[in-house]
This record gives structure tokens, C-alpha cells and sequence, in this order.
């Protein structure tokens, strides 16, 4: 599991409602049942106008991945395809034959499968750009899914807001209820304000960021394949696909020093 939305999610909620608190506010006057339904309710059904419901499913999906921790390492990909590298420049390319469907991740096990079956690189190099621009495709839908949730979901707040002031208004005759009508139908505006700055918006730009991150790290498979059916140098390839993470590049580097320097 990714800890990382549950903690932030949690860090807004406790500072918000602390800071009531301190300001001498009460936890139950946040608490009002029509005021969300108005607001999540409006927000979905707006949100459906929108988009296609296989796009917001696939959206909902999406936000639910979140919480579910990324096993990728590019490291270990990088290593693997480094190895495929090493084989096909000792056999031949044809030997990855049996060892190309079992590869770590299914774009990279077509894009071989291309190579071993005797596709160019502009054949493979167009196929598999398809893909990936499918890919960011879904992504970006079902970010702006949630990005159009969150735009939404403060003007829903602000018609439950009236709706609650308009009832307000016509029960005057009872003045000692007039100030907590008031104060419950602002509610509403809370709870749209909310659920947009500390859910949707938030939802729809890690989407985003995932989606980034898996286009990357394709690209890095394709470059990586393509290198291979050219007869790259294994080191070159190395070399080449630590360019897409610098991060993981700068960490076997650094272990490679050091594995270097310990004899001495």
C-alpha cells in the first residue's frame, strides 16, 4: 500500500479540524448529512454529464490505484534489459525468442517479440508509440475527470449553501434558530471547498504524475529494444536507458565506485 495519500489526506483533515477547534469551533457543526449529499451527489452527477462513464469507471479506478504501492523498479528494468542485450549480442537476437513473452512487463515483452519476429525499427518504433500514446491518453482523461470534480464540487457547495439560507429566510418568525441556520448551511461551501482542494484536485494531478511516470518508463523499454536490435553495446545500453532515471543511474554508479575502490 501507498502511504502517501493516506498521510496527506489525514494531515488535512487533523490540521483543519484542529485550527476549528483552537478558533473555538465545535466538531459537530461540521457535521450536516444533506450538505454532503448535496455536494457529492451534485458533484458526481455533474462530473457524468461530462465524461462517458467508462471514463469516469476508469477514473474511479484510477484514483483506487493510488493507494496501491508501484512495485516498478526502472533499476531492475534497466538491468533486464541490459541482460537481453547481453544474450542477443553473444547469440544472436533470435535467442530471445522463448525469454520475450516471460519479460517483467507487457510492453516490453511485445516490442521484443517485434524485434525477435524480424520487424524494423521504424515498425516497432511506431507500434509501440501507439501505445504509449494511448496510454497518456487514460491517463489524462481520467485526470481531468477529477480535475472537473474538483471544479465543480465548490459551486455545488455554494448552491447548498443558498438552499439552506433560502430555508433560513423563510422560518424568521423563529430568530434564536436563524443564526444556526445560518452557520449550517455554510456547511455546504466547506464541504465543496474541501473535497476539492483535499481530494479531487489532489487525485487528479498524482493521476497524472503516475501516468508520466509509466510513459517514461516505456519509452525507456522501446529506446531500450531498439538498441538491442541495432547491436548496441550492453554497457552503451546501460549507459543510454540510466538517461530516462537519472536518479537510479546515479545509484548503481555510485555502487560500482564503490565496489571498485574496496580492493584498494
Amino acid at each position: 500500500m501507498d502511504a502517501g495519500p493516506v498521510i496527506g489526506i489525514v494531515l488535512a483533515m487533523f490540521f483543519i479540524l484542529v485550527g476549528n477547534v483552537i478558533e473555538g469551533g465545535h466538531l459537530s457543526s461540521l457535521l450536516n448529512g444533506p450538505a454532503a449529499m448535496i455536494v457529492i451527489g451534485g458533484t458526481v452527477g455533474a462530473t457524468v454529464v461530462q465524461f462517458p462513464l467508462d471514463t469516469c469507471k476508469n477514473a474511479v479506478n484510477d484514483a483506487i490505484a493510488l493507494f496501491k504501492k508501484d512495485g516498478v523498479d526502472a533499476a531492475k528494468i534497466v538491468d533486464e534489459i541490459v541482460d537481453y542485450a547481453n544474450r542477443a549480442r553473444r547469440e544472436g537476437i533470435l535467442c530471445l525468442e522463448k525469454a520475450a513473452p516471460n519479460a517483467s512487463d507487457p510492453f516490453l515483452a511485445k516490442a521484443l517479440l517485434m524485434a525477435v519476429d524480424g520487424a524494423d525499427s521504424n515498425a516497432i518504433r511506431e507500434t509501440m508509440e501507439l501505445l504509449i500514446g494511448q496510454q497518456e491518453e487514460h491517463g489524462e482523461d481520467s485526470g481531468k475527470v477529477f480535475e472537473a470534480a474538483g471544479g465543480y464540487s465548490p459551486t455545488i457547495g455554494i448552491i447548498g449553501a443558498v438552499l439552506g439560507l433560502i430555508h433560513v429566510m423563510g422560518n424568521l418568525s423563529d430568530i434564536g434558530a436563524v443564526g444556526k441556520g445560518i452557520a449550517s448551511a455554510f456547511v455546504a461551501t466547506i464541504y465543496g471547498v474541501g473535497v476539492a482542494n483535499i481530494l479531487f484536485l489532489p487525485f487528479g494531478a498524482r493521476i497524472k504524475m503516475k501516468v508520466k511516470d509509466r510513459t517514461k518508463r516505456m519509452e525507456m523499454m522501446l529506446a531500450g529494444v531498439l538498441a538491442i536490435q541495432e547491436g548496441t553495446n550492453p554497457k552503451v545500453v546501460r549507459d543510454r536507458l540510466s538517461c530516462f532515471f537519472p536518479a537510479h543511474g546515479a545509484k548503481k554508479d555510485g555502487a560500482a565506485g564503490a565496489a571498485a575502490a574496496a580492493p584498494a
